[in-house]
């Protein structure tokens, strides 16, 4: 689907689930001379995810030990949240899996800090939505950044060898999300919530969402991430969650497609870690509902592959200043990422709007074309 031609790559994108991506292979100069930025963000961490540039979180939220061999077979490599854990019976059953660990940190985590298993521990999920008060009581306020802030402290007092994961929920991208209470529209807050934390996630499930504001608008869950790499600064990692199930909709549920469009709109835009939300509550409660969807199973699984495959390209540094891109089709805009790995420079590219257009990508300082294929 892309077509090298010296510097300029000339090629159609069709609408996103048809061709959600693009890489590219080119020969280049250094990274150094084409303004290389970033690295591996995890070697700042003694007992954090593993510094190899042959490892990217790919993981699953809040599953049971039982099935981590099979979400292995399927390309997982992590697990994050452990319902009432972690226990001695949980540990053993996610390490015998060689499976890696996010958990909240408990007495028996803590016992464990000197194993490889557990690469970080866990606030509480959603601290910025409205919080039940119980007893059909309604909703309070979201959970205050300073009371995150003097929990992450805490956990760092209690181990400073591992980053601490803070999953915020969908008004990272959507404003107007009721569900933030008397904090909707309150987008300034969320600056302040990741000073509690190393690790920022967040999840929008656009396939599966109700309202017109976000149904079936996958670029939100770009827009989510990037807006936290905004937000932080370059100090925090950047995680997000993925939706893969019919979740709590009878009616529709996410096409292998979207998801592969998800990851790579999420990936092109700054995301380190991907958290696969695989549970489904109707019409039936199934908490491993992606490990019976031989569909969706089977798509995932070459997804996470693929990623696995390019995991040095995504983990080498960002070149930035050096390409760009023009759509003609102006209602379809194009996302790009360059890397570079092992003096060959790759081109990603995404369209982030439903639609056809034509897309020229200018790329500076590139030697000549070596490869290309579509992630297509």
């Amino acid at each position: 689907m892309v077509t090298p031609g010296g510097p300029t790559l000339h090629s159609v994108l069709r609408a996103w689930w048809v061709l959600p991506g693009i890489v590219c292979t080119l020969m280049s100069g250094p990274a150094a001379e084409r303004g290389a930025v970033g690295g591996n963000p995890y070697e700042k961490w003694a007992k954090g995810a593993p510094s190899d540039p042959g490892f990217f979180p790919l993981a699953v939220w809040l599953q049971a030990p039982a099935n981590a061999e099979r979400y292995r077979k399927a390309g997982f490599n992590t697990y994050v949240g452990l319902w009432r854990g972690p226990t001695e019976e949980q540990l053993a059953t996610v390490e015998k899996a060689g499976l890696r660990l996010i958990c909240h940190q408990n007495e028996v985590g803590l016992r464990h800090r000197d194993g490889s298993t557990i690469i970080g521990w866990m606030h509480g999920d959603e601290p910025d939505n409205a919080q039940s008060l119980g007893q059909g009581n309604g909703y309070g306020p979201p959970i205050p950044p300073e009371r995150i802030i003097a929990d992450y402290q805490r956990i760092r007092i209690a181990d400073p060898s591992r980053p601490v994961l803070l999953n915020l929920g969908q008004g990272v991208a959507f404003d107007n999300y009721i569900g933030r209470g008397v904090r909707r529209n309150h987008s300034e807050d969320y600056p302040k919530y990741l000073k509690g934390c190393d690790i920022a996630s967040f999840d929008i499930y656009p396939a599966n969402h109700d309202k017109s504001e976000v149904s079936g608008k996958l670029w939100l869950v770009a827009q989510g991430v990037e807006r936290l790499v905004n937000w932080s600064g370059g100090e925090q990692i950047v995680w997000n969650c993925l939706e893969c199930t019919r979740i709590g909709d009878v009616d529709r549920k996410p096409s292998p497609h979207q998801v592969r469009c998800e990851a790579w709109m999420s990936l092109i835009h700054g995301s380190r870690g991907l958290i696969y939300f695989v549970h489904q509550f109707k019409p039936a409660f199934r908490e491993a509902a992606l490990l019976d969807d031989s569909e969706m199973l089977a798509a995932v699984t070459a997804l996470n592959q693929q990623i696995a495959e390019l995991t040095p390209v995504l983990n080498s540094p960002t070149i930035r200043d050096v390409a760009g891109v023009r759509s003609e089709n102006s209602d379809v805009p194009i996302a790009m990422m360059l890397k570079e790995q092992k003096g060959a420079t790759y081109l990603f590219a995404v369209g982030m709007r439903d639609g056809i257009t034509t897309a020229t990508f200018t790329l500076g300082g590139i030697k000549g074309p070596k490869k290309d294929r579509s992630l297509g």
